[in-house]
């Protein structure tokens, strides 16, 4: 399963769509789970945050300083955690104030998709655009190039 753990809620219904057309797209390939957290403080999101972890799945903080990716490095990341018999593969994005240091030292990996700043709910589609292509590129379809 991958689960994405985001705080505060979509409005715009352009960005809705965008989200809900990935999420369709995914589920042709792996089953998906949003989970949406109520916008807050840091230290309430932390919590939030916290309650929702879980140690036998593969957790990766979005964050501007993590390692950045390629796709094709996204997909390998993928499909290796899931060959390692990880339960799920959660990420994790948060609030206008980042993701705490606690949330961050229990992820498994800091990854960056670039250092600019995006508004939370283009980014989530972002995320779910690069996890679909991720199935695309593992299953050898053309969609990647």
């Amino acid at each position: 399963m991958i689960k994405i753990i985001c705080v505060g809620k979509i409005k715009e219904e352009y960005l809705n769509n965008l989200i809900n057309d990935y999420k369709y797209r995914i589920s042709k390939y792996h089953k998906i789970e949003i989970i949406e957290i109520k916008d807050s403080n840091i230290i309430n999101e932390s919590k939030e945050i916290n309650n929702i972890l879980n140690e036998k799945e593969y957790n990766i903080c979005l964050d501007i300083k993590g390692e950045m990716l390629s796709s094709t490095d996204l997909s390998h990341l993928i499909e290796q955690k899931f060959t390692q018999a990880y339960k799920a593969i959660t990420f994790i994005i948060g609030g206008s104030d980042g993701i705490a240091d606690e949330i961050k030292n229990k992820c498994n990996k800091k990854i960056s998709f670039s250092h600019l700043t995006f508004p939370h709910g283009l980014f989530r589609g972002i995320l779910l655009e690069q996890i679909y292509r991720s199935f695309k590129i593992l299953s050898n379809e053309t969609y990647h190039k």
